[in-house]
């Protein structure tokens, strides 16, 4: 499979708003963050659609922790519809010193890195809030292709009170 031109313009948009935060109201992560649970296959269940993700459903991530404790991420989607053609990006995660491996820094292309900011987290990790300071950027994760309600509704209370937009949340098509 061949990394998709979305992606590599996913990189030049993410890196280029790193300057970026929002000062008024300091986004707060999770207390801590056990790697080891958080590794594994991870579904999207909604974000804040960015252009590479433009086409894409059954969007995917997977995180595999090294000995390092660096965090290898590989995300997939399938291009213009659930049978489209899957795409992929492979990147590395690295943990902020001193947070409890609720902030990380996501690189898919050398030297460029993105926070990446667990902001809400199951306790049995069966969903995960992921965003970074500027609130320009939203992913919420699920173990599972779909979300009960319920937790998702609560998930979308929690993130406004947060300060984030949520009319440009959309949920992910997922099989």
């Amino acid at each position: 499979m061949k990394t998709s031109n979305f992606f590599c313009l996913f990189a030049f948009l993410t890196f280029s708003s790193l300057g970026m935060s929002l000062a008024a109201q300091k986004l707060e992560t999770v207390s801590v963050v056990d790697l080891e649970k958080y590794a594994g296959k991870w579904f999207e269940i909604s974000s804040f659609p960015q252009v590479f993700q433009e086409g894409c459903f059954c969007t995917t991530a997977e995180y595999t922790l090294t000995k390092k404790k660096i965090v290898i991420v590989e995300n997939r989607c399938n291009r213009g519809g659930i049978n489209g053609t899957q795409t992929y990006i492979i990147g590395k995660a690295f943990v902020k010193r001193n947070s409890e491996n609720a902030k990380l820094k996501v690189q898919f292309f050398w030297p460029f890195k993105s926070k990446y900011w667990i902001i809400d987290l199951a306790a049995d990790y069966s969903f995960a809030v992921v965003g970074h300071p500027n609130r320009k950027y939203l992913w919420i994760l699920s173990r599972t292709p779909k979300m009960d309600e319920t937790i998702y509704d609560t998930l979308l209370t929690r993130l406004q009170k947060n300060g984030f937009d949520l009319t440009k949340l959309k949920k992910t098509e997922q099989i």
